[in-house]
């Protein structure tokens, strides 16, 4: 590791490029595990959830923004799902 820093001090132009690097990859890595643990579409296990949509609450919004945007049950669908299960 110290080999790194010596050529990162012999060749000061490559720092800022090393910088930005670390910090995409740092960012990249974190935004992947935020969604891995925190989002309902994201799954893992598929064996023991297979039917994930069906745990997604729809009153709550799955988007980044959402504005004046309201939730109705669809009779037809809820029929059609009570009568699958």
């Amino acid at each position: 590791m110290s080999g790194f820093f010596r050529l990162m001090m012999k060749r000061k132009e490559v720092i800022p490029i090393v910088g930005i690097m670390a910090y995409s990859a740092i960012g990249s890595s974190s935004v992947a595990i935020y969604f891995l643990f925190h989002k309902n579409d994201v799954i893992l296990n598929r064996s023991s959830n297979p039917e994930p949509w069906d745990q997604v609450d729809p009153t709550k919004p799955q988007k980044f923004v959402t504005i004046n945007q309201k939730w109705e049950p669809v009779e037809t669908l809820e029929l059609v799902k009570s009568m699958t299960k």
